[in-house]
């Protein structure tokens, strides 16, 4: 790698991870702002707190990791623009591509770690980031992130709760119905049913049984009741808290089971499991987009370029909000709405390249 690549390289890196250093703190002070008076309040032990700003760290750097890249680009870009260095690098023979070699090094060191950080990191900073708050920020019904659940959990078994709580995992009205050759066999109802993680069983209260047979009927009822059921406490949890809490594995295995089960909720789970790959990969198409904005020296300085690149980067954000929604609340495929802002950028990036070398 000759003089040129490693100067590109070092300085693509370190004003990357200089914006993710500048604007994270600034992102945890806002958020600590909002929250001391909750943390204060329910007098949370100190190290809960700087495990619970750890995981806020990642999940914030991974949400906006795009925006950071992008942003970052353009600034030393420009920079290298304004004080005619590149322009000095294309007058001494090199091509606009080869050029740009050295800043595809770099976003491919940043595309493994925004893989790294989604497959992995992000999916267990998101679960203490989220425990965290259902367990101190959320009060009452708030905290109540599931309501009328009904669903098939296997061939022969439905299940219902009138709503769930995710800090106390106890859900209200529980019904279990049992079928076997399309005929309802016995029917379970409890008044809450409650997840006991030390025990790993369901403690039900006011525990109603009816065993239904052809010539007469039993009741079993028992005030209090623990017991083990076939399905998981992910089966009554939040549709979006599941998915960003899975690993690409266990998030793969989920999704699956809930195909089995035809859950309707299938897109939601495959829309967080595919923006794990799609996100690498606008890594290197907003490369491109920001070193072809930027690169070019205007008589505006840095800040023509800088509004440019938030204009494109807020672009970017919208298609991707948009078309998200798009498949949570329809049939919308999952797979095209995460990959279409990446195909319409890529064209676009593919474009603004050809009109750079120009």
């Amino acid at each position: 790698m000759k003089i040129l690549d490693w100067y590109i390289l070092k300085r693509y890196l370190f004003t990357f991870f200089m914006m993710l250093l500048l604007f994270i703190p600034i992102g945890i002070t806002v958020h600590l702002a909002e929250k001391i008076g909750k943390i204060l309040e329910n007098e949370v032990p100190f190290g809960e707190v700087m495990l619970y700003f750890w995981d806020f760290t990642i999940y914030f750097a991974h949400l906006l990791f795009p925006l950071f890249l992008f942003l970052s680009v353009i600034w030393f870009t420009s920079k290298l623009a304004n004080n005619t260095e590149v322009i000095a690098f294309l007058s001494s023979g090199v091509s606009f591509t080869r050029f740009l070699r050295p800043y595809m090094i770099g976003a491919f060191f940043v595309g493994i770690l925004s893989l790294v950080l989604g497959m992995y990191l992000a999916p267990k900073a998101s679960k203490g980031f989220n425990d965290f708050s259902y367990k101190y920020f959320k009060k009452g019904r708030s905290a109540v992130q599931n309501t009328n659940v009904y669903r098939q959990i296997n061939d022969n078994e439905i299940i219902y709760v009138s709503s769930f709580n995710i800090k106390s995992k106890q859900g209200q009205d529980f019904t279990l119905e049992h079928f076997e050759d399309n005929k309802l066999v016995y029917k379970i109802k409890a008044r809450t049913i409650k997840y006991i993680d030390k025990d790993s069983v369901y403690q039900l209260t006011d525990y109603v049984k009816r065993n239904i047979n052809a010539s007469v009927d039993s009741l079993e009822i028992i005030r209090r009741k623990d017991t083990i059921f076939t399905f998981d406490v992910d089966d009554l949890i939040p549709v979006i808290y599941a998915a960003e809490t899975k690993g690409y594995s266990d998030l793969k295995g989920f999704i699956d089971k809930e195909e089995a089960r035809g859950s309707s909720n299938v897109g939601r789970y495959k829309l967080v499991l595919y923006r794990k790959w799609s996100l690498p990969v606008s890594v290197f198409i907003l490369t491109i987009i920001a070193v072809a904005v930027s690169s070019i020296k205007r008589r505006g300085g840095m800040g023509v370029n800088l509004a440019v690149g938030i204009c494109i980067a807020m672009v970017f954000v919208f298609f991707d909000k948009i078309f998200g929604v798009m498949a949570e609340q329809s049939d919308f495929p999952p797979l095209i709405a995460v990959w279409f802002p990446n195909v319409i950028f890529g064209i676009l990036a593919i474009y603004l390249l050809i009109k750079a070398k120009r």
